[in-house]
């Protein structure tokens, strides 16, 4: 897991093209204008989903992990807790391919709180829990691109 603010990308020289690409188009781009769902950035290889909800409890959350995809988390409006962990921690359920997703359970190790700007990249040994209200429940909107790997 990484985890940054894009006004600092010089920090992070050492991060693959694909994730520089995917900075790059969000500079190009008002993410906070784009609706909910999926966009198609390089097909498959690259695409950015957009997504607004409410956060929650802890416990009414799930863990997850990709085996295909890395995930980069871009906050753009609101402040949401991730929580992390590593998926050698956890217990693993069974992998469901056709949505690249493994779910488990367990405790978190650790967690992050993202604010506009705030990123954090999720690589295919990182657990995390999403939507996790930091203080209090609110609404937020945040862009998550989806690298192929």
């Amino acid at each position: 897991m990484i985890f940054g603010n894009i006004q600092n990308l010089k920090e992070y020289f050492f991060l693959e093209d694909a994730v520089f690409e995917c900075f790059r188009y969000a500079k190009e781009h008002d993410l906070n204008e784009f609706g909910k769902g999926s966009h198609e950035i390089d097909g498959k290889r690259l695409f950015v989903n957009i997504v607004e909800y409410e956060t929650v409890e802890a416990e009414k959350r799930f863990w997850e992990a990709h085996r295909d995809y890395l995930d980069i988390h871009l906050m753009l409006k609101g402040e949401e807790q991730i929580d992390m962990n590593f998926i050698q921690n956890m217990d693993v359920k069974d992998y469901v391919p056709e949505d690249d997703f493994l779910p488990m359970e367990g405790e978190k190790n650790g967690d992050v709180r993202l604010r506009e700007g705030d990123f954090l990249i999720c690589y295919p040994a990182d657990a995390h829990r999403t939507a996790v209200a930091a203080k209090e429940s609110q609404k937020i909107k945040k862009a998550i691109f989806k690298v192929r790997i």
